[in-house]
């Protein structure tokens, strides 16, 4: 099949939404015949270094950017970001078309930016569109406030305002209604999607590793020696909750555990002095940004992965400890509560601090008890990675997701494109 996929985001080397788009177009060009709409910019170069020293025959990059903006999104401006990427989609229509013209697509894909409240105007094509994955309808539950700073707080609501803006744009409501199929990353981002009256969601992570990392990570040994490590990866922001796994570390009191962090970012006082005030400043062990190497040889000498995060659509660091044979102890929010399941992990409800500190407290010390249980967890979880989260088996079920869609939809008839 010929398929055209949008990616906004494409990197290859990355993770996030630029690992996305990468992984994403790169796993679908192992069926089918892909052409890639993204931006030159630095990505352009890096995207050729990789083909050249990995061909992948079936994959076709098309680039373009605003002529009248050039790299002035780059500003530093996240605003600045957003207006480009929306204005970008429009070109990307006009490009598409004239492509459609002359190659004749089976199928249009909108991967990066994962994003429902932004339309993509690619669904107005006379072909079967999918839409996603689409995130960010996830919020951190009302009773979470309490413990932001007003800096957080007013995050918060502006994210939940630009939000509220996105769904009143009807674009987004066509995009939505004109989709094949549309694939949202958490169980909150399809019920935003709901209310827009969007039909045929299918909730699907972003997230994914390659056959190369599974690999990898699955030569982590578990340390032998005590003590018992809880490890949490990512940036140091309100709603990433380390301030959860922390007091809940604290209020376990488990003889000679330890608790390592790794990453940077706005909260890393904050987090540092709570550590003091509740004693465990000795135990809590900040070990900044570190080089993925670096990262991954420090979940080798850890047991679990504590994730506590609030408002997550992904969650690639839960993927990575399952692939390495971590039981996964998380929130039941967001992209965490999709990929951790019983047979992997603990999951916590979310309802108010003073209780997911305590189911979370409650978690760490069964874990830490029982050496069994944590391997029981960590097998399943690496099973699952191999089965669900890898990008080939993604590239397997998009295909026949692909196929499905060319059978069962009708050519659309009397079509007409906007101007």
């Amino acid at each position: 099949m010929k398929i055209l996929m949008s990616a906004y985001s494409c990197e290859p080397g990355r993770g996030s939404e630029p690992g996305v788009g990468w992984n994403m177009v790169r796993a679908v060009a192992q069926h089918h015949e892909v052409w890639v709409l993204t931006r030159p910019d630095e990505s352009g170069d890096i995207i050729q270094a990789e083909l050249d020293r990995h061909p992948v025959p079936n994959l076709h990059f098309v680039y373009f950017t605003l002529p009248i903006w050039g790299g002035g999104w780059r500003w530093g401006e996240s605003g600045a970001m957003q207006i480009h990427y929306y204005l970008w989609q429009i070109q990307a229509y006009f490009v598409a078309r004239q492509l459609h013209h002359k190659i004749g697509f089976d199928a249009v894909h909108h991967v990066t930016f994962v994003k429902y409240s932004n339309p993509s105007f690619l669904s107005f094509l006379p072909i079967p569109f999918v839409w996603g994955p689409v995130g960010g309808g996830e919020s951190a539950p009302p009773l979470f406030w309490q413990d932001f700073s007003l800096r957080a707080k007013a995050y918060e609501w502006a994210r939940a305002t630009v939000r509220r803006l996105g769904e009143l744009d009807p674009f987004v409501r066509l995009t939505g209604h004109r989709s094949a199929i549309v694939r949202a990353t958490t169980e909150d981002t399809a019920q935003r999607l709901r209310h827009l009256g969007v039909d045929g969601i299918q909730i699907v992570t972003e997230s994914g590793l390659s056959a190369e990392e599974i690999t990898q990570l699955a030569q982590c040994p578990i340390p032998a020696a005590p003590p018992i490590r809880f490890i949490s990866m990512g940036r140091l922001l309100h709603w990433k909750g380390f301030h959860l796994g922390i007091r809940a570390f604290a209020q376990a009191n488990i003889p000679d555990a330890e608790y390592w962090i790794l990453g940077d970012g706005a909260e890393q006082h904050r987090l540092q002095a709570l550590a003091i005030e509740l004693g465990v400043a000795s135990r809590v062990k900040f070990l900044g940004k570190l080089p993925r190497a670096a990262t991954l040889e420090k979940l080798a000498d850890c047991h679990i992965l504590v994730h506590p995060s609030l408002h997550d659509s992904g969650g690639w660091v839960c993927l990575e400890a399952m692939a390495a044979g971590r039981p996964v102890l998380c929130l039941d929010l967001g992209g965490p509560g999709v990929q951790v399941t019983e047979q992997t992990g603990i999951k916590i409800p979310a309802i108010h601090p003073a209780q997911a500190v305590q189911g979370l407290a409650s978690a760490m010390m069964r874990l830490a008890m029982n050496e069994e249980l944590r391997s029981q967890l960590g097998s399943a979880g690496q099973q699952r990675v191999r089965e669900l989260y890898s990008w080939q088996a993604k590239g397997e079920e998009l295909s026949q997701l692909y196929q499905t869609l060319a059978q069962t939809l009708p050519v659309p008839s009397g079509v007409r494109y906007p101007c």
